[in-house]
């Protein structure tokens, strides 16, 4: 994938949570039950820092379990970030503090976002597949095994929307956004996703989508220091629309 496309994919998600930010949050409230099992697992005192935090369901909840320690969550949509402050989540809590920042993963200094680590896990709930090719996802996984500490954890999730009949129904021809087949990757794929308000005009937006194998997950986690330790599929109707894994750093 060529250097253009990935800044024309990387704008494009960009300008769909500009444009729907606030109505995708509203969309957002409530904690997945792959996240909730994944919590359940988690220690109840740690540093761990969350790459695409969205409007701070996560953080609320984890300041709802009386977790101690750090929750950082980072974004890159503004329109999120504030939503994620006005949700109350932020600040301290008794033995915690959450903050948030905005921190854009297209781009290759943002681990500087994260503050000091080490961190004794990263998450990235639904992160992954909107970063476009292996070479930028590779680059970001490496620098996230930068931010863990000995035995340090990478618990993310990625999209499994070809379980879904409704999902499979938005995808888009590549045309839409100005792209030819032949200029993404295998599994790459372009969803609508459509709002409206009662009394209004339905608004339709495109996001770039990457759908995993896990064959795919398995050569990033080995190409960047990583071994799958957990795995399990949640969500949706099914319960198939997520694949969570669990991965630790290799040699602790």
């Amino acid at each position: 994938m060529t250097p253009a496309t990935i800044a024309l994919l990387i704008e494009l998600n960009r300008r769909f949570y500009q444009d729907f930010g606030a109505a995708f949050a509203a969309t957002r409230r409530r904690i997945q039950p792959g996240i909730r099992r994944v919590l359940a697992g988690l220690p109840a005192h740690g540093r761990w820092l969350d790459l695409g935090c969205g409007s701070g369901a996560l953080a609320a909840e984890w300041a709802h379990q009386g977790r101690r320690g750090l929750y950082r969550g980072l974004d890159f949509s503004p329109v999120l970030i504030e939503a994620a402050r006005q949700a109350g989540a932020g600040g301290e809590h008794p033995g915690l503090e959450i903050d948030f920042a905005p921190a854009d993963l297209g781009r290759p200094d943002w681990p500087a976002a994260a503050g000091e680590g080490p961190f004794d896990g990263v998450l990235a709930f639904a992160v992954l597949h909107h970063l476009p090719s292996m070479a930028l996802r590779r680059r970001i996984l490496e620098q996230v095994r930068t931010l863990l500490g000995p035995g340090g954890r990478f618990i993310h999730s990625e999209w499994q929307f070809q379980h879904s009949p409704r999902l499979v129904e938005r995808i888009q021809p590549w045309e839409r956004a100005g792209l030819a087949p032949a200029d993404v990757e295998p599994g790459d794929t372009l969803l609508d996703w459509r709002y409206s308000l009662p009394g209004q005009a339905e608004q339709v937006g495109l996001r770039y989508v990457h759908r995993f194998e896990r064959d795919e997950l398995a050569t990033l986690a080995a190409a960047t220091g990583f071994r799958l330790v957990e795995e399990f599929e949640s969500d949706g109707q099914g319960g198939r629309l997520g694949l969570y894994q669990a991965w630790e750093v290799q040699g602790a």
